[in-house]
């Protein structure tokens, strides 16, 4: 059994995106990943599957059934042709997105989820796409390994 101290961590961790979860609908790819992988020190990969096993009773029973119920009798029922249909997509884009992201290395994954996770925080909050498109660059550029010859170029050198 895992030391006290890891559980209540879990607990938190669990706490935080399950409220965050059931608020806005988010939560465990936004709050499990990284807080497992900075709290818990788990591997990109490890967050990842870590966080989609999670997915499978609490979020997709519980929380499915209370919106399901809180919404029966309104102008905006939850619709099981959509359900259905997006559940295919999901599937089969989660096969191939977890086996692509089990290909990858663990740094470029890193970055790929904190892109992804910044361009969701730049379209809420309606921010300038110029500046997150600047960001994207900046990541690129140090993936690849340009940001001498890049930073050479800009000086003029």
């Amino acid at each position: 059994m895992p030391a006290v101290n890891i559980i209540c961590t879990l607990l938190i961790i669990g706490l935080l995106a399950g409220m965050l979860s059931g608020l806005v609908g988010v939560g465990g790819g936004i709050i499990l990943v990284p807080c497992l992988v900075y709290f818990m020190h788990y591997s990109q990969h490890q967050a990842q599957g870590t966080s989609l096993g999670v997915l499978m009773f609490p979020v997709v029973a519980l929380a499915f059934m209370y919106y399901y119920k809180s919404l029966q009798g309104t102008p905006h029922p939850i619709d099981f042709w959509v359900i259905g249909i997006l559940a295919i997509g999901f599937v089969i884009g989660g096969m191939i997105g977890s086996n692509i992201a089990l290909k990858i290395d663990q740094v470029l994954l890193k970055r790929i989820f904190g892109i992804a996770l910044l361009y969701i925080c730049f379209k809420m909050l309606q921010w300038d796409m110029r500046i997150f498109i600047a960001a994207l660059c900046y990541v690129i550029v140090q993936a690849l390994g340009w940001d001498e010859q890049v930073m050479r170029y800009i000086k003029g050198k």
